[in-house]
């Protein structure tokens, strides 16, 4: 592999400013961000990434290309969670590891937006209608985790399991509703919207996601403490399953013949894991699960990693599965 491409992604400003973060909880310092803040950022960068995926997708219309691109990633939406969740049944019990899968088969928008940064720093290309398989992603891994848990535990038949909040919770939640809605406005406002909005969701975005990953940062290098919870397993798990999450993405990729900035967004999305919605959703309908788990693996382990290996690995990949 390249190291180049990992220092090129490390010096990436924003993802500097997610290793500042984590620094000043290492070192004492007395940094905080108020908590208002990292919500409003995090509301601003989906309504900006949305806005612009839908005036992309407007450009490329409904192709075939286009399609099957978002048909994989609904597919893999779907796959992730079961099959990470008969490998999380080794150790864990059904509540725990329904939780966990349905985190590792969302996806993490920060993560996707960081991705894209990477690819316009080296100048690669990639269409804006990949944000449209972004928002198909959110929501089935929260429907499918809670499937497992209704049929590999107490909970089959229990009539409080009340299906209409789960739907609810998985397809109403603020961050999709919001990134859903910011695509439409998008797509049906096209150039026109997109210049009127230009100095907010352009010349803002970079500057946003620098301080939200900054954010970020200080959040996970809090959490890191609760891994020793997690044990030894659950840290492999947090590493090598992206990445396997993130290869079978890239074959899928290859196959639809996408291009290697889309491909890389793809893998991205397949590799990542929801350190927001989903753990929202688990709280609210697996009580029983402990977010200590789903949470500390995916923000104190997958994600630090995606944004600081994991982006470069997967171009690594697409640069030899491509040539």
């Amino acid at each position: 592999m390249d190291i180049s491409l990992i220092i090129s992604n490390i010096l990436n400003p924003p993802v500097l400013f997610f290793f500042l973060g984590m620094l000043a909880i290492f070192v004492k310092s007395d940094l905080e961000i108020p908590p208002p803040i990292p919500k409003l950022f995090s509301l601003y960068l989906l309504f900006a990434i949305g806005f612009k995926g839908g005036v992309e997708l407007v450009k490329s219309g409904i192709s075939q290309g286009v399609v099957l691109t978002l048909l994989a990633a609904v597919l893999m939406a779907c796959v992730v969670p079961v099959y990470t969740f008969f490998i999380l049944r080794i150790k864990l019990d059904s509540y725990n590891a329904a939780a966990i899968a349905a985190t590792y088969g969302s996806i993490s928008a920060v993560t996707f937006i960081t991705a894209g940064s990477f690819l316009q720093q080296l100048g690669i290309d990639f269409n804006g209608y990949m944000v449209a398989a972004l928002a198909l992603m959110e929501s089935p891994a929260i429907i499918i985790g809670l499937i497992l848990v209704n049929l590999f535990t107490d909970k089959r038949g229990d009539q409080s399991f009340v299906w209409s909040e789960v739907l609810q919770e998985a397809f109403l939640n603020g961050s999709v509703f919001l990134l859903v809605g910011s695509l439409t406005i998008g797509a049906l406002t096209g150039e026109r919207g997109w210049k009127a909005l230009s100095p907010f969701t352009q010349d803002m975005f970079y500057g946003v996601l620098a301080f939200f990953l900054l954010d970020m940062g200080l959040v996970a290098a809090k959490r890191i403490k609760d891994l020793g919870k997690t044990g030894t397993f659950l840290i492999s798990f947090a590493i090598l399953v992206p990445v396997v999450n993130a290869t079978i993405g890239l074959l899928l990729a290859k196959l639809i013949a996408m291009s290697q900035g889309d491909a890389l967004l793809f893998a991205v999305l397949c590799a990542s894991a929801s350190y927001i919605a989903v753990p929202a959703a688990m709280r609210l309908t697996v009580p029983e699960a402990n977010p200590s788990l789903y949470i500390s693996t995916a923000l104190a382990v997958t994600f630090p990693f995606n944004i600081i290996v994991g982006i470069p690995l997967y171009l690594y990949g697409i640069k030899i599965f491509w040539s």
